[in-house]
């Protein structure tokens, strides 16, 4: 009877973990991704797999690479791992992304570390011949060489969802509630200004400046050609003007949602409290947060001519 006893108590916890990870701990969702042309198609999901979709798609903008390409690789993470940084996976898998240190694709901390699995991943896609012009279940297979090819393609539409505000092609329809996760780092301005040299790497703001507050101090390294200061909670990212557009494709306004919805998938972690860009606004709210007109037209001033996302932290 006490054998039976035991067996029926660890079925029940193993139940239960099965439950929490497919679930995400049990916790609210908190985030949601709403569709530019229909209103009734949506994603929600934690902060935690916010901003791991959040650092996926800057990582892959920085490299130049398409929206497709992004598409695929949010695909891949969300069956490989629910864009989850997991410790554990089929024998020596890891990460986001479930690399194993064992076939090449790095140290367990790289892995571990979601800027550098998203990178070793667009670097893989990107000698796959045509990629963008293949199935996302085919692009995605080439790369990761699964047992169970066909299961990417369930996630195809969220995924597609979620690449097209993360960025930027869809404007104001990312949110999250901005409730703060437990603190596992640095949190502040300084914390944002870090956060940003670690998904969009050195060159991702180009030749404008990320400003906090008034008194420069050293950039780390490496960095963007940025000026953080240490006085304020405001981090200030002029976005660039003009008909440039980047290696993706994409113009400035697009650019700045980007950066905009990156700084909302993130403010769980890092304690953001209120987003502006181009005439709107997002505040963190137990309702869920949103988007609205900024009071005064925002500091991006009117809305054909957004010059920067402005960032504000919690205290």
């Amino acid at each position: 009877m006490r054998v039976c006893a035991a067996l029926v108590v660890l079925s029940a916890v193993a139940a239960y973990l099965v439950v929490q990870y497919v679930t995400g701990g049990g916790a609210a969702r908190g985030c949601k991704v709403v569709s530019a042309t229909d209103a009734r198609v949506s994603y929600e999901f934690t902060p935690e797999q916010a901003g791991n979709a959040a650092t996926i798609a800057a990582v892959g903008t920085g490299r130049g690479m398409p929206l497709r390409a992004v598409t695929i690789a949010l695909a891949t993470a969300l069956q490989e791992s629910g864009l989850r940084n997991i410790e554990h996976g089929d024998r020596d898998s890891l990460g986001l992304f479930q690399q194993r240190p064992s076939q090449g694709w790095g140290s367990e901390q790289q892995i571990m570390d979601p800027a550098y699995a998203a990178g070793i991943f667009y670097a893989h896609l990107a000698r796959v011949p045509d990629y963008t012009e293949l199935p996302l279940t085919v692009a995605a297979q080439k790369v990761q060489r699964s047992g169970f090819p066909e299961a990417y393609a369930k996630h195809e539409s969220d995924a597609a969802l979620l690449a097209t505000a993360l960025t930027g092609y869809s404007a104001a329809t990312l949110t999250c509630d901005g409730r703060s996760m437990q603190a596992s780092g640095a949190v502040g301005p300084d914390a944002v200004r870090t956060a940003l040299v670690r998904d969009f790497g050195r060159d991702a703001l180009q030749e404008t400046g990320a400003e906090v507050g008034g008194t420069s101090v050293p950039s780390p390294s490496p960095s963007p050609s940025v000026t953080a200061t240490a006085r304020g909670r405001t981090v200030t990212v002029p976005v660039p003007q003009g008909d440039r557009t980047d290696a993706s494709g994409r113009d400035e306004r697009e650019r700045g949602w980007q950066l905009a919805q990156w700084a909302v998938a993130n403010s769980s972690a890092l304690r953001i409290s209120r987003v502006t860009y181009a005439g709107r606004e997002w505040t963190a709210s137990n309702g869920g947060g949103d988007w609205h007109p900024a009071p005064g037209g925002g500091t991006a001033g009117a809305e054909s001519s957004p010059a920067s996302v402005r960032i504000v932290t919690g205290p």
